[in-house]
């Protein structure tokens, strides 16, 4: 996969080439590229915003700059890729939208600052995303966030793929509890079931500690879910160990 970013401050994404993207781009499964926009302006005194029509607060991203990057990407790879824009009215980034794009070949975030785009920029984009209902002040740590979760769901980058594919969110629930030795800490045993060799009662802890975790702290998940016969068991047992204390 190549990923393209289009920033005006490149020296941000230095610690994409650390931990698991890092070693991702060393072993060639990624290339990254981080393409400061401002090279590309012709403006004489440098400046990549400008005053918006009309009146208003603060400053807009000029088109010329950000299309100029995007011709230069297009010539240098041989397309520009799946073009999203950063921008707090973009649809909501999830796990789900980090598998779509993990399909893609290669990807290029524009990443703006100051108060917006010029709108003629949007015409570049094939979709806006947002990482949620606030505000940064520019989109770069929302594209290192969404490369990081899209980059793990490539092949041969995770030590075990099979860890992407039990995380948080991957079946609609939240992880279950996790342990590591000693078996004892501190007066804190791990639960014996995980000791048990068992694999079909470990399956069934699994689940049902996923199932208590998703109840407990994010219920929302549970509105739109489809039970299985054994979810809906385990989640009544759960309910009632609840209500018993």
């Amino acid at each position: 996969m190549r990923i393209d970013v289009l920033s005006l401050f490149p020296n941000m994404f230095a610690p994409m080439h650390q931990s698991i993207v890092g070693k991702a781009i060393e072993r060639g499964k990624l290339n990254f590229q981080v393409t400061d926009f401002r090279d590309y302006t012709t403006n004489k005194h440098n400046n990549v915003d400008d005053y918006p029509f009309g009146g208003g607060a603060g400053m807009l991203l000029t088109a010329q700059p950000i299309f100029d990057a995007i011709d230069h990407i297009e010539q240098e790879a041989g397309q520009r890729g799946h073009v999203i824009l950063m921008d707090p009215a973009g649809r909501k980034f999830d796990h789900k939208v980090a598998q779509e794009l993990a399909g893609y070949d290669h990807l290029t975030f524009i990443a703006g600052h100051y108060e917006g785009y010029d709108e003629r920029i949007r015409e570049l984009v094939d979709e806006e995303l947002s990482l949620g209902d606030y505000v940064l002040t520019g989109g770069e740590l929302g594209a290192m966030v969404m490369i990081d979760a899209t980059v793990r769901f490539l092949p041969e980058v995770l030590g075990n793929q099979a860890s992407a594919n039990t995380d948080s969110f991957e079946d609609g629930l939240l992880e279950y509890p996790q342990y590591t030795r000693p078996a004892e800490f501190r007066g804190r045993a791990v639960p014996d079931v995980l000791l048990s060799g068992n694999h079909a009662k470990i399956a069934e802890w699994r689940l049902k500690e996923s199932l208590r975790r998703t109840y407990l702290r994010r219920p929302d998940l549970l509105t739109n879910r489809t039970l299985t016969t054994q979810e809906r068991d385990l989640l009544d047992d759960i309910k009632s160990e609840i209500e018993e204390g």
